[in-house]
This record gives C-alpha cells, structure tokens and sequence, in this order.
C-alpha cells in the first residue's frame, strides 16, 4: 500500500526545491508517426474498412446474382419438357449471335487497321520516293474496293491510266484523284447533314440531356458511317476506338478552339451576343460536329489529300448555317 503525500507550503524559490523528471516513455508506447498524423488530420481507421465492407457486399450481390442465373439455366436444361426445349434453344441462339457480333468486331478491328497501315504505307512511299511501296500502297487500296459498285468505274479508270505514270508519286495521286474524290464528296455531305441535325435537335431540345445524348450517338453514327464509306465498316467497339483517334487528333491539332474561331469569324461575335442561348448552342455544336466529321475523315482516309480537295471546316460552314431553300452561292 502506498502512503498518501499530506499537501505541504513551500516557496517557489526555495533551492531544496527539485523537479522530478518525468519517465521516459518505453520504445513500445510511443506512438507511430503516422498514426499521430492520421488521429490530428481527424483521419478514423474505420473509414477504409467501410470502403471494404461496401466492395464485399456488392461483390457479393453480384455473385449472388450470377449463381442463381446459372442455376436457373441449368435446371431450365435439365428439364425434359418444353421449358427445358426453349431454354436449350434460347441459350444456342445467344452462343450463335455472340459468335457473330465478336466475329463482325473482330473483322472491324482489322479493317480499320488495315486503313491505317495503308495510310502509313502511303505517307512512306512518298517520302522515300519509293515506286515499289508505291505500286503496293495502290493495289491494296485497289484491293480494298474491289467489289464496290460505285466505285467500278472508277478502279477500271485506275487500270487504263496506271500504266502511263513515270514520275515517283504521280501514281499515288492518280489513285487520290480517280478513287477517293468522288468519296470525299459523299463524306462531305454526310458531314453536313449530320452537323445540321445535330444543330437543330440542340436548339430546340427541351432538356440538357436529350440533346447531349443526340449528339454523342449522332457523332458515333457519323463516324461509322464515314469509316464504312472508306472501306473501314467498324462496329461498336471500331466506332468507340475510332472516337479515340478522332479525339487525339482534333486535340492534337487544336480543333477545338479553331472551331470556336471560326464560328465566331464567320458570324461575327456581336451576332452570337445577341442570339439565343439555345440557338447559339446549337450552331456550336453543329460546328464541333463538322469539326469531328472533318477529322474523321482525315483518320480514315487511306491516303493523304494530294490532287483531292482537302475537306475543311471553314468550307461547311456556310451550308451547315444555310436555311434548307436556300440557293448556293
């Protein structure tokens, strides 16, 4: 038993008067640094936990939900009757257009790809002056369209002139001009029309995301439609991967500010002060959507613009903003 200290006087300036040192503390007690940082940041250890318990039970739910449709799909196959019958046939009809749609992907994936190299191809044999990678880049874009009925024409004029080219390049050019300008002007009103669309609906959308989701399937439309029309033909996840090339591209260049630029240029800017918020959304985006159009066609083009008219934005414009009845000018 310890002996309690009776309360004493002393004087603050006594000398007999020592302080006794306080114990250290032993290496076990004191705290982590981080720990001490964690408690005063207001930081409590149960908050990852929370994090965890939340991941666990979805995961859970999600498990849950896969075990009872597969033991739905397996006592549906079990059954000898109809139910049994149907789910046996529903479950080859989803295993055979699963085939298919990842077979189309696939050959999508490749055709896109096979734009790209040709492209690539191109650009090289051009550079290097290179007649054989030439001749190559030329029958594999020949190759690409074979069997295109709008284009026959075309492929048999590529046939009679190719034998008079002499010059490096000449026949790259001829392949441009006879084989992709006529393309360039299908892809040129495909831009406008989209464009046009996107600039109405925009303007006269009654909420925010109905003209927002217009314009992203709009422009994913576009872009396949652009892509098939070179001979691209991507599907869902070609059109998403396409997007991302477009995308690069535009920001690589900076498309986007040129196309705030240019809208305000071409209407004046105390002209889009003074239109509606609604009206002037629509016309921006309208623009934008040129803007992706045109880049687009640039992605997926096989070849660079040489003798062909490049497509440009500054050219759209004034028949995206042209009322329908209008005549050109």
């Amino acid at each position: 038993m310890t002996e309690t200290r009776r309360p004493r006087v002393f004087a603050p300036d006594d000398p007999k008067l020592v302080a006794d040192a306080p114990e250290a503390a032993p290496p076990d007690e004191i705290a982590p640094p981080d720990a001490a940082v964690g408690t005063a940041a207001g930081r409590e250890p149960g908050t990852s936990v929370g994090g965890l318990f939340l991941s666990a039970v979805a995961a859970l739910a999600g498990l849950a939900i896969m075990v009872s449709f597969a033991n739905f799909v397996s006592a549906a196959l079990a059954r000898e009757d109809w139910i049994g019958w149907i789910a046996t046939a529903l479950l080859a009809v989803i295993l055979a257009t699963g085939l298919v749609m990842a077979g189309r992907e696939l050959i999508g994936l490749v055709r896109l790809g096979r734009l790209t190299r040709l492209r690539r191809d191109a650009e090289t044999a051009l550079a290097t002056q290179d007649r054989a990678g030439e001749r190559e880049a030329v029958a594999a874009l020949a190759s690409a369209f074979r069997g295109r009925r709008d284009l026959a024409w075309n492929l048999a004029r590529l046939r009679d002139h190719a034998g008079d080219v002499r010059d490096p390049g000449d026949l790259l050019r001829l392949a441009d001009r006879e084989l992709l300008a006529p393309l360039d002007a299908v892809a040129r009103r495909l831009v406008v029309k989209s464009a046009k669309r996107v600039s109405v609906v925009t303007a006269m959308s009654p909420m925010v995301w109905v003209g927002m989701l217009f314009v992203t399937v709009e422009n994913l439309r576009l872009l396949k439609s652009l892509a098939t029309l070179y001979g691209g033909r991507p599907g869902g996840l070609g059109a998403f991967r396409l997007a991302r090339m477009v995308i690069a591209h535009i920001v690589a260049t900076g498309g986007l500010a040129l196309t705030d630029d240019l809208v305000g240029q071409f209407l004046g800017q105390d002209l889009l002060r003074r239109l509606s918020r609604r009206l002037g959304e629509g016309v921006f985006n309208g623009a934008l959507t040129a803007r992706i159009g045109t880049a687009a066609i640039e992605v997926t083009r096989p070849l660079p613009f040489l003798d062909a008219e490049p497509v440009r934005v500054r050219d759209l414009l004034p028949e995206l903003l042209r009322r329908p009845g209008q005549a050109a000018t």
